[in-house]
């Protein structure tokens, strides 16, 4: 198998993934008006409909503002800020540092290699670990960070395998994906918690005798599907995200050697991230 044919099976196997996970919220928003108009038809049948369409509109308006809100948290201010976030300092573009403008002269090539517009670099020069990322929402915010690490234990050619994997990322719109998944999770986590804090403080709703009774039945089924549902999808919704980030991580590998046409820069980087003792984990400081 070519690094085509690699590229299109992660590319179709990252579609059914994300298909999954979209099935899978909105079978959890279906599951949660299911339980809600159950238990409203059992004691409060007259108001059954109304608690179905104002659990529809809670929930929607819960995932989703919870899932814009995280989207724009990280969306803001590009690829610069997420590099400047963690230390990184950027690239004078005319450095005379050799190691800074191979740097430099890998990502240029890399940019003209795969049609990507040239990103900022950074670098987190007191890193020892071998590591790179991408980051940004777009093609053009985004930034490519390297580690101290990887300048200096790997070669040129290792050097623009592991650049060509960024490049892939970019590419392919995988920080996009990332900031939209996780949004979406948190939106999850989110109406799961908004269901705890509700059961937490009682479920009445106002008015008297059975009445009362019969108007809590449907609002503490409701926090309580929020609450497991909230939580459980959350948990198996990371899992599918996870599935999805490694096809997308196969995805990039083939790419680079589309980019580089060359195997042995890529596989003698992880050869030698794994012969590192920190890996190709960044420390946190």
């Amino acid at each position: 198998m070519n690094f085509f044919d690699r590229q299109h099976a992660a590319r179709g196997a990252s579609a059914k993934l994300v298909a999954l996970f979209a099935v899978s919220v909105l079978a959890m928003l279906v599951a949660i008006d299911v339980v809600v108009f159950v238990v409203a038809r059992a004691y409060a049948p007259h108001s059954a409909i109304g608690w179905l369409v104002a659990a529809t509109v809670i929930t929607v308006l819960v995932v989703g503002g919870g899932t814009l809100f995280k989207t724009v948290a990280l969306r803001s201010g590009g690829g610069t800020a997420v590099a400047l976030s963690t230390g990184a300092t950027p690239v004078d573009p005319t450095t005379s540092d050799p190691l800074l403008r191979r740097l430099l002269n890998v990502v240029e090539e890399m940019s003209i290699a795969s049609g990507v517009p040239m990103p900022r670099v950074f670098v987190l020069a007191r890193e020892p670990g071998i590591n790179a990322f991408a980051a940004g929402y777009t093609p053009a915010d985004a930034t490519i960070t390297v580690t101290g690490g990887a300048l200096h234990m790997l070669n040129r050619d290792e050097l623009q395998g592991v650049i060509g994997h960024e490049f892939s990322h970019i590419l392919n719109g995988d920080m996009r994906l990332n900031i939209k998944t996780i949004g979406l999770l948190y939106g999850i986590l989110l109406l799961g918690l908004i269901g705890l804090r509700v059961l937490y403080f009682g479920g009445g709703s106002g008015g008297r005798g059975r009445d009362r009774d019969n108007n809590a039945a449907p609002l503490l089924a409701f926090a309580l599907a929020m609450t497991i549902l909230g939580f459980v999808g959350q948990f198996f919704a990371s899992l599918i995200k996870a599935a999805i980030t490694r096809q997308r991580e196969w995805l990039a590998d083939a790419s680079s050697v589309q980019f580089t046409r060359q195997t042995s820069g890529l596989e003698g980087a992880l050869k030698k991230i794994a012969g590192v003792p920190t890996g190709s984990q960044l420390q946190d400081k």
